[in-house]
């Protein structure tokens, strides 16, 4: 199965349990009158102690170092993100009034928050972003606080949402992020406001490109918790990935993996990494087939409510999705047959790939983009020769 690469103190399948972390399925989202941002605690320090090394080689400076700079509540980082004052996200929460939350978690509650600037001549300028407020007994919270900051700090990519800013004053921390205005995407597959097939397919070629980005920065990183609430939406539908707790920096060589604890949510877990341990670039892979198959058919990776055999929708969707028979039968309802079929099975074919258990089976996401990608080029092509053939027919 490749190269190990081991960044765990002691041998994962020594243990009486390898797993820590793991949530039991996503089936929560937030109802239509907030954003749809997930607020689970941030534990990228348990990937910063793991892996200081390569945080080091990656980012300059290590943990250590980049606490010695944080004094009397102060810690000045990169210059792309604004350092706010506590003034500033009080004003800009209404002092964190209730009805700004928009997301709770371990971390702390996320509010909805308006900041406003002078802008020449003479006006205001209102913008809308995402606060994430550190809750005062959260362990560790200080230093989760700081990874996320140099982590997604260091990061840009259209497909991954943006970090705009922090405050750490008067010992309160807080996070500031672009607002998505449409919220999360399980809140739409599951929810009451269906997606088009072409928004679905728009989505999924996003969300690709951010894990490809992610997979080939000069020094890999694996997402590690790839799941439909971690999809934002902006306005336009553009996909953003969000919530990089348990983001992992991965081994240089192909194909090779390295073992640490188990962490993740079950239903969108690589089987081959709740197994034994073994995390490798392409357990990302495993995830975005999972996700994949939600948008195919609009049901849950998890779902105590369907029948035992239906309860994990890998287990019971996999054989279906090389059938064009058995696909029609399982396709998501909410689209009401408005979905070109031929597409619809090149994508039942992709996820069946995707979840292939040997990592090594399974495609890169640059193929998975790619591929996506050929996908809705061949639909517009089609559309257009069809919109052609219609008018000389006139």
């Amino acid at each position: 199965m490749g190269i190990c690469w081991s960044h765990s103190a002691h041998n994962p399948t020594s243990d009486q349990t390898n797993i820590d972390r793991v949530t039991a399925g996503d089936t929560s989202f937030v109802d239509d009158s907030v954003s749809g941002y997930s607020a689970t605690s941030t534990n990228l320090m348990t990937w910063v102690s793991q892996s200081s090394t390569s945080f080091t080689t990656i980012w300059g400076g290590n943990v250590s170092n980049a606490m010695d700079g944080f004094t009397n509540g102060q810690f000045v980082t990169n210059p792309n993100l604004r350092a706010f004052s506590f003034a500033q996200m009080k004003a800009a929460t209404h002092n964190f009034r209730r009805d700004m939350v928009v997301g709770k978690g371990g971390f702390g509650n996320v509010y909805k928050g308006w900041l406003k600037e002078k802008v020449p001549p003479g006006g205001i300028r209102k913008t809308a972003f995402a606060i994430k407020a550190l809750n005062p007994t959260s362990t560790q919270g200080v230093q989760e606080w700081l990874a996320e900051v140099n982590f997604l700090g260091s990061l840009s990519h259209p497909n991954l949402v943006k970090l705009l800013g922090y405050c750490s004053d008067g010992g309160t921390y807080f996070l500031a992020y672009e607002f998505m205005k449409n919220g999360s995407l399980n809140r739409h597959l599951f929810g009451i406001r269906p997606l088009s097939w072409d928004t679905r397919l728009k989505i999924a070629i996003g969300t690709a490109q951010g894990l490809y980005y992610l997979h080939t920065l000069e020094k890999p990183v694996i997402y590690r918790d790839f799941k439909s609430s971690n999809i934002l939406l902006d306005e336009l539908y553009n996909s953003k990935i969000s919530d990089f707790g348990l983001a992992y920096v991965a081994p240089l060589i192909a194909d090779s993996h390295v073992t640490t604890r188990v962490m993740g949510t079950f239903g969108y877990m690589d089987p081959e990494y709740i197994a034994t341990g073994h995390l490798y670039v392409k357990s990302d892979v495993y995830s975005f087939g999972v996700v994949l198959v939600e948008m195919l058919t609009g049901l849950r990776a998890i779902d105590k409510k369907r029948p035992t055999e239906q309860r994990v929708l890998v287990d019971w969707i996999k054989p279906h999705l090389v059938s064009r028979i058995k696909l029609r039968n399982i396709m998501d309802s909410k689209l009401d047959g408005r979905y070109p079929l031929k597409d619809a099975l090149k994508i039942a074919h992709l996820a069946f790939r995707c979840l292939q258990h040997n990592p090594q089976l399974r495609p890169s996401m640059k193929e998975v983009a790619e591929t996506l990608e050929q996908i809705e080029a061949a639909s517009v092509r089609m559309a257009g020769w069809n919109i052609q053939s219609a008018e000389q027919h006139k």
